[in-house]
């Protein structure tokens, strides 16, 4: 099998740092890998090792590593990863704190904000849903830390109504099968299915058109209607 790594970029203690491509991890690795992952969590990251997903605007990569060692500390000692989360997001968010962009922000209303974030306006599939690529690193540090690849209005409150946002840090050629799965998890709780039940929903469509990526433009079509 194909291995991910793309570029070694740090070494703490015995662990190495990799930058993987994650589209190529979603796809034949683990589908539920983010921006980051560690043995503990996604098993089938070697155990001396960190992975971090290629970023368009690698610059949130210091905050990942400190959220990992936590994270990889606690639950080598027997912690849950939930507890584990809970731990490595406090140290994140006051790191993130001390950053230039967020001192620059925050004390901005949520109208300026939200210009801020908004980056651009994917015409092609917005109609009634506004679907943007937005700046997922101020949405880390100003809403919600653990903000990966996308989301819309029916589970974040900070997303304006009838918008689905996408991570500016997402690849290229990955955004397609995000959008298909924010849309698709939107569309069913809108219609009342409750947050598991659509995400479930949602992860099985995103699988099947990562391995049929010629079906996209099929089911986005359904999608938007």
């Amino acid at each position: 099998m194909k291995k991910p790594y793309i570029k070694k970029i740090d070494e703490r203690g015995n662990i190495k740092v990799w930058v993987v491509d994650g589209v190529y991890v979603r796809k034949n690795i683990d589908h539920e890998f983010t921006n980051f992952g560690q043995h503990f969590r996604f098993k089938k990251i070697p155990k001396n090792e960190f992975w971090l997903d290629k970023e368009s605007s690698p610059n949130e990569e210091n905050f990942f590593i400190d959220h990992l060692l936590l994270e990889y500390k606690l639950m080598a000692k027997g912690k849950n990863y939930g507890d584990a989360l809970d731990e490595a997001d406090k140290l994140e968010k006051k790191e993130r704190k001390k950053s230039k962009l967020f001192v620059k922000i925050h004390k901005k209303g949520k109208k300026e904000v939200i210009k801020k974030i908004h980056k651009k306006l994917l015409k092609k599939y917005s109609g009634k849903i506004k679907i943007w690529s937005i700046n997922g690193e101020l949405v880390r540090d100003l809403f919600f830390i653990d903000f990966t690849e996308g989301g819309h209005d029916k589970v974040y409150k900070f997303v304006p109504e009838n918008e689905v946002w996408l991570d500016d840090d997402l690849a290229l050629r990955d955004r397609k099968f995000v959008l298909l799965h924010e849309l698709h998890e939107r569309n069913l709780m809108a219609k009342g299915l409750c947050y598991n039940d659509a995400h479930k929903s949602a992860s099985r469509i995103e699988y099947f058109v990562r391995h049929n990526p010629t079906k996209f433009d099929e089911l986005i079509k359904k999608e938007l209607l």
